[in-house]
């Protein structure tokens, strides 16, 4: 270890900026952010200074470096321009064995500054000993994106019950659990963030109250329809913090590599036409894991409400009292026009999308097809390959034009995307030449696909 990391408390004590320019200036944010007693010394200064100065936030030293400004000092920055004033600061601390940091130098620093992620309370410090600060920025950007913004606020209020928690488990084992339900009730952060006591109070009562082992729940997430980088950001905090993750053939490799690797997954492996788990069997593996005390994660290719059948899920689960949120995710006919270079809307082609389901008969009931074969509009059929010449026969008998452009996106948003595009009286020919999952795409806005196709040449 090349480097013992701490945290200073700094609150009301000394420290000594060298430097007036504009890496000063960051230096200092974060000093006076840490509620430092900051001097600041320089030739001269960027209007910034003033400014802090003349609110009292600081104090500035004109001037030539002076050995005494660091007398009283707990800690020292180097951040001038000139390397032999840097390196007269450093000496001069290291004498008076005051810990000091010189900015691009990290050699010459008693102390580096890491990246910061501030959640305050909570602070992460990420750091490559100065050798590569651009993948220590990198990784503080990764991790900005997992950790939600309302973390401070529930660990601030964590310290507040700390003592109650204490008194009313006798038991390490109960606490841990305890504070794992605490930290990951998305309810109890949502309040906290809203600022509404009334729903915080509610949540932190039917925490102390549950029996530990009652207290699962369920977390309905889209993932979107294939590329990882398409998952949201709340979708990646939940499967990295779930106890269970039930999934589906439709849900990539590369998002399940991002599930917590201590996490059980259960495969129900739907697709059309086939179920390797009944509907009833997973509804049940929900309720039943939830029951138990889990944090189950319903992972969903696409959005779990545009023909996922998170409804129903949610439903069973209302019905025994089981807590559940969704997570909503891109879905297919987004994902897959966007990266087939076909917008749904657009001014002068399409004024209207309308998602349909493959499956073209509900209850015995025909969908509308004069409906769906009016002008202006997209037609975006999920789940339709084996039904794409009854398609095809029905728009044009209720006046379609053959002519109308059609695109099949097969493996949409992956990067084995292939888009097989014709005409409408050409549907059921092309539907030969694609596998599932695959999604049908009718319109006129397909035509512009020659001029925005941006992510292949398939």
């Amino acid at each position: 270890m090349d480097h013992l990391p701490i945290f200073c408390q700094l609150r009301d004590r000394a420290c000594l900026l060298v430097g007036g320019g504009d890496v000063a200036e960051r230096k200092a944010r974060l000093l006076l952010e840490a509620g430092a007693s900051l001097t600041v010394n320089a030739l001269d200064f960027v209007p910034q200074f003033q400014a802090w100065a003349n609110a009292g936030l600081l104090t500035l030293a004109q001037g030539p470096f002076d050995e005494a400004l660091l007398d009283e000092c707990w800690l020292a920055i180097a951040a001038t321009d000139d390397d032999a004033v840097n390196q007269q600061v450093s000496d001069a601390a290291e004498a008076r064995r005051i810990f000091c940091n010189v900015v691009d130098a990290p050699k010459q620093a008693s102390f580096i500054m890491p990246s910061i992620i501030d959640r305050s309370p909570l602070m992460v410090a990420i750091s490559s000993g100065g050798t590569s600060p651009v993948l220590a920025r990198l990784l503080r950007e990764k991790l900005e994106s997992i950790l939600p913004l309302h973390l401070g606020q529930v660990a601030h209020y964590a310290g507040q019950l700390r003592k109650r928690v204490k008194d009313r488990f006798t038991t390490m084992g109960e606490r841990r659990r305890f504070w794992e339900k605490f930290f990951v009730n998305d309810r109890l952060a949502q309040s906290l963030a809203n600022r509404d006591d009334k729903a915080v109070t509610q949540v932190t009562e039917a925490l102390f109250n549950e029996p530990l082992d009652n207290r699962g729940e369920v977390v309905l997430v889209g993932a979107g329809p294939g590329d990882a980088g398409l998952l949201t950001l709340k979708g990646l905090q939940q499967i990295q913090q779930a106890d269970i993750v039930v999934y589906d053939r439709l849900v990539s490799d590369d998002i399940m590599n991002l599930v917590r690797r201590d996490a059980d997954r259960v495969f129900v492996g739907k697709r059309a036409g086939y179920h390797c788990v009944p509907q009833e069997e997973i509804n049940q593996i929900l309720l039943r894991e939830a029951q138990r005390g889990k944090r189950v994660v319903r992972l969903k290719g696409g959005d779990p409400f545009i023909f996922g059948r998170g409804g129903e899920e949610l439903e069973v689960l209302c019905n025994a009292g089981i807590p559940f949120s969704v997570v909503p995710g891109i879905t297919a006919a987004s994902g897959c026009s966007a990266y087939a270079g076909i917008p749904l809307t657009h001014r002068d082609y399409a004024r209207g999308v309308r998602l349909i389901t493959g499956h073209l008969k509900h209850d015995g009931e025909e969908l509308n097809w004069q409906s769906l074969a009016a002008e202006k509009q997209t037609l975006v059929f999920y789940m339709g390959l084996n039904q794409a010449a009854e398609i095809q026969q029905n728009l044009i008998a209720h006046g379609m034009s053959p002519k109308v452009p059609v695109a099949l996106v097969e493996n949409g948003t992956a990067i084995t995307q292939r888009v097989v595009d014709g005409t409408l009286a050409q549907l059921g020919e092309l539907a030969q030449q694609v596998k599932s999952p695959s999604l049908i795409i009718v319109g006129r806005v397909v035509a512009l696909r020659d001029k925005l196709n941006w992510f292949s040449n398939h």
